[in-house]
């Protein structure tokens, strides 16, 4: 009976599903762990064989806990909205749903293409998968929750004070009996001061207007990427050079009323939570530059001359606007107030138009024109450009009341502190790079330097060590900490500035101007957002015709025919409808892709609850994901808001813990090794690896599929690949082959590399696909793939295989008395893989296999007090063989929850050793003693053996030295 994995394979993946092998149970009396993969978008091109590297580990770590005797919930889903399913609807008309659908259960879509589906893959691979609770976002059982969700934040506010968010209601109590001069909450900049009375004076619409600054969610014009190519407004983490990652169109800033989220109130809380989680230093470290918290000072410059545009700097001050009149600048720094040269706003700043002076009007415009198709993250990454414009007006420096010229440059970003910074050269690289770039130019004065004993004529001097502050008025003389204590006390003083803690997280836009995503629950009336009851969710997304923006250049959904909210009847309506009297317009924006992430770890511990996302019960069983396995590019996207949602869920009595992922590991990528073909330049002549020589040629990517282990190309494939190549000629090795150039790229269908899991399966099998991906290397580390590595994995199971079965007789397996050495080898084997696979080493475990099987298989060893055993440790990793040899053995229920081998260290104490025998340093025999004998027992035994005595040849050694359990050496 030979080892046949596809049989093998198939009969167990139908078993498991079949019985429902591994479905968790809810409230079980078995201890808990829950154990999550980052779920995939499923896209159209399938799985390759670097993406189930994560799930393999967690699939082994999974399977491990449940031979402990754990209830482990490890389920799977899909994160199905997102922009790729909305572009292929544009370009071939296909309704994204239909699909997304296809891309996950596979078929064939309406343009004939076959699509493998993402379920069938993963099955597969033979994943321990809890299918029972599968969600997709997608879905309207599930975004409805989702809806809910956004619903809760709209009617939520946070409170300073007390650190947490609560309810709307009690906000507007507050209002009502207070006004708002007491209220310490997390609300927008501009809010107006009020008292009680004219809160209570005030129309529903104005009361509105207000809470919209304080809700956890809110309306707001905010800076947006918006990409004209793909019409919707993007993430900054879905911006590369410049350019929209997906479909590369170029993306500039513009401002746009948005549906924004106040995760800038949770800032500290999201700092400080990181020291209660079992993530990566990398990964915390990201989150907390991304959160970047800075202790300073908040200064107000007033300034002067934008009214007339024309005002000299000393008599411009009686022309100032009062309500914009500062410049409020947020600074780590106020010891160095008085060194402050110039100032610079970003280009996009609300004064920038109102203070410029017509002489620079022109230049000013077309900077910002030229900033705007910069996105905020290339502005962040470029240190080395300088660029920048007066704008020919003027602050006033609160303490000398000096004019200091206003400029405007793209490395401010409006979106980070106060959109101005105060420009000390003689203390920021940048600002010195900036003042000496543009040193003699209109606006640009002299550096100021204010640091005693400095020279700051070839850098500026950015330490804040050992530093005297001189040429600045009562600082003169003191150092950094008392400077800054002494500032902060003056501005609080004149009115002009006080100290602050500030936060570079700014609130995140979750709006997108797209068709495939969430439908807000949300409506207007008098322009003013109204929430849709949730009793009444969800909100179902319509159909449209287009998936284009309109003519007039709304978001996909105004193209909807029905898509109106009638608050009489609760429901959608056809958008012709709307009377403004008791049928109002629905929101046209859709939600961000971030939206069904941040909470579908709740969702799977109760899946299908129709009443909310999950049960009390369900949550307080489950608590939080004990191992979650992804990849690191998420840091400062998913990560982080799935922490801010899961926070503002446990403030509101729904989440139970404050953080929703306990340990967090990131694998690395399997990377491709491309084949580059080279075709000689201005010719269609492509010439071999081995003969290139001084040849000028332009490498071109081959199809992996057409290139051997060896790097010899099928040159009838290659030519029959593309048209323009069939009538190409080749330059080969003498021996008429072909050799193609390697190189590790990532693995990715524009490069021909893609290696697909079905391929391996079909040839090898599933076992040695998960064996293979787990010997690749750590997990967390990169590593290429390499097909032809793959055969000595097939033929470790093989081996495996034979401890069992005979080809001829069948099962060999016999109750034979196991040796010392086949004890041995079996719990040197448990001990290892149990500390492996808790330490995440995967990749040693698999060699420690090879060695047992090959330990075991010299030792002749068949015995069921060994393979079985055996059988139960190797399970996690290669699952099929192993219930296939589980029940070869006479079970007839799963390997899956067997109890894990417990480890006995008595079988690895070693009784005996192998001594060498030296004479005179040189080892000339080897002799296997008892580890209790003394030094003279061994003497004894050693002068007596034959081959001392022919060593010695009669003569007497003048020194044996003998230390127990380590050397024997025999001298003279």
């Amino acid at each position: 009976m030979k080892y046949n994995p596809n049989e093998i394979e198939a009969k167990w993946q139908k078993y498991w599903a079949d019985h429902q092998t591994f479905a968790a149970e809810n409230n079980s009396e078995k201890p808990k762990h829950y154990v999550l993969d980052m779920f995939p978008y499923p896209s159209g091109a399938g799985l390759h064989v670097g993406h189930p590297l994560g799930y393999i580990a967690s699939d082994v770590y999974s399977r491990f806990k449940r031979h402990q005797g754990f209830n482990v919930l490890h389920p799977m889903g899909y994160d199905s909205f997102g922009l790729p399913a909305e572009q292929y609807a544009i370009q071939t008309g296909q309704r994204p749903e239909d699909t997304t659908r296809v891309n996950i259960d596979g078929g064939t879509d309406k343009e004939g293409k076959q699509i493998a589906g993402y379920r069938k893959q993963l099955d597969k691979i033979g994943f321990s998968f809890d299918w029972s609770r599968e969600v997709r976002t997608s879905n309207p059982d599930y975004y409805k929750h989702t809806q809910w969700i956004f619903i809760q934040l709209f009617n939520s506010w946070y409170c300073k004070k007390q650190g947490k968010a609560f309810n709307i209601e009690s906000l507007v109590q507050v209002f009502s009996e207070e006004g708002n001069i007491l209220i310490e909450a997390v609300c927008d900049d501009n809010v107006a001061i009020f008292t009680a009375d004219e809160w209570n004076a005030y129309s529903d619409d104005q009361k509105e207007k207000i809470l919209l600054q304080y809700r956890m969610t809110y309306l707001a014009e905010t800076e947006v990427n918006w990409c004209p190519g793909l019409g919707t407004v993007l993430a900054n983490d879905e911006i590369v050079n410049g350019v929209s990652e997906r479909g590369g169109y170029p993306v500039i800033r513009k401002k746009m009323t948005q549906w924004s989220m106040r995760i800038s109130a949770y800032a500290e809380r999201l700092l400080q939570g990181l020291n209660d989680i079992d993530w990566s230093e990398s990964i915390k470290e990201s989150q907390r530059n991304w959160i970047g918290k800075s202790v300073g000072a908040l200064v107000k410059f007033q300034v002067s001359g934008f009214e007339s545009h024309s005002a000299a700097p000393s008599d411009a001050a009686s022309n100032v606007k009062p309500e914009t009149d500062f410049i409020e600048v947020f600074t780590t720094r106020p010891d160095t107030i008085f060194g402050v040269t110039f100032m610079t706003l970003a280009p996009e700043h609300d004064l920038v138009a109102k203070i410029t002076t017509p002489e620079q009007k022109a230049a000013v415009e077309a900077y910002i024109e030229k900033t705007a198709k910069r996105s905020e993250r290339e502005r962040m990454a470029d240190v080395k450009t300088i660029s920048g414009v007066f704008t020919g007006a003027y602050a006033e420096h609160p303490f000398t009341k000096q004019p200091i010229p206003v400029w405007i440059g793209d490395y401010v970003l409006a979106g980070y502190g106060t959109g101005a910074v105060m420009a000390v050269p003689c203390g920021d690289e940048r600002d010195y790079a900036f003042a000496n770039f543009f040193k003699g130019q209109n606006g640009m004065p002299e550096i100021k330097n204010i640091f005693a004993n400095v020279d700051i004529s070839e850098a500026a001097y950015g330490s804040k060590d050992n530093v005297e502050i001189a040429n600045s008025d009562f600082l003169n003389g003191l150092n950094y900490k008392t400077a800054t204590k002494a500032v902060i006390q003056e501005l609080e003083k004149i009115g002009q500035g006080a100290g602050k803690t500030n936060y570079r997280l700014r609130d995140a836009v979750f709006s997108r101007q797209r068709y495939w995503g969430e439908p807000f629950p949300v409506y207007y009336v008098n322009g003013l957002p109204k929430m849709i009851d949730t009793q009444h969710l969800p909100i179902i997304l319509p159909e449209v015709e287009k998936y284009l923006p309109t003519e007039d250049g709304l978001p996909p959904l105004g193209n909807a025919a029905v898509w109106a909210w009638d608050t009489k009847q609760n429901k959608v309506v056809n958008t012709d409808l709307v009377d403004h009297v008791t049928i109002f317009p629905l929101e046209l924006n859709t939600m961000p892709g971030w939206a069904g992430s941040s909470w579908y770890w709740m969702r799977y511990m109760d899946a299908h609850n129709e009443n909310e996302f999950a049960s009390k019960e369900a949550l307080a069983y489950w608590e939080s994901v004990d191992l979650y396995i992804g990849g690191s590019e998420h840091a400062t996207g998913h990560l982080l808001y799935s922490r801010f949602w899961n926070k503002f869920l446990k403030d509101k009595g729904f989440a139970p813990t404050e953080e929703p992922f306990k340990k967090l590991i990131n694998q690395g990528m399997i990377l491709g090794t491309s084949a580059f073909v080279y075709r000689i330049e201005g010719t269609n002549s492509f010439i071999s690896k081995n003969k290139l020589g001084d040849h000028k040629v332009q490498p071109i990517h081959a199809d992996v599929s057409m290139v051997n282990s060896s790097d010899e190309l099928d040159i009838e494939k290659f030519k029959a690949w593309r048209e323009d190549y069939a009538e190409a000629e080749f330059i080969t090795d003498e021996n008429g082959k072909y050799i193609v150039g390697r190189e590790v790229e990532k693995m990715s269908k524009s490069k021909y590399n893609v290696v697909t899991p079905d391929d391996i399966c079909n040839e090898y099998g599933a076992d040695t696909l998960r064996l293979y991906e787990m010997f690749l290397g750590p997990l967390e580390q990169a590593k290429p793939w390499n097909t032809a590595g793959i055969s000595g994995v097939f033929g470790f199971l093989k081996k495996l295989w034979r401890l069992y079965v005979d080809e001829n007789n069948g099962l060999i397996v016999n109750n034979d008395e196991p040796t010392k050495d086949n004890l041995k080898s079996l719990h040197k084997t448990i001990k290892k893989v149990a500390e492996d696979i808790e330490n995440f080493s995967f990749n040693t475990s698999v060699s420690q296999f090879m060695i047992c099987v090959n330990e075991l298989s010299a030792q002749n060893c068949h015995s069921r007090a060994i393979l079985e055993p055996l059988a139960i440790v190797i399970s996690s990793y290669a699952p099929h063989i192993a219930e296939e040899l589980w029940s070869l053995l006479g079970h007839n229920t799963s390997i899956s929850t067997v109890a894990f081998p417990v480890f006995e260290a008595k079988h690895l104490v070693e009784s005996s050793k192998e001594y060498p025998v030296s004479f005179n340093g040189k080892m000339r025999f080897t002799i296997e003693l008892p580890l209790d004998l003394t030094a003279a027992q061994i003497e004894e035994i050693i002068m007596k053996d034959e081959r001392t005595l022919r060593q010695l040849d009669g003569k007497t050694p003048n020194k044996v030295i003998i230390v127990p359990g380590k050397i024997i050496n025999l001298v003279g």
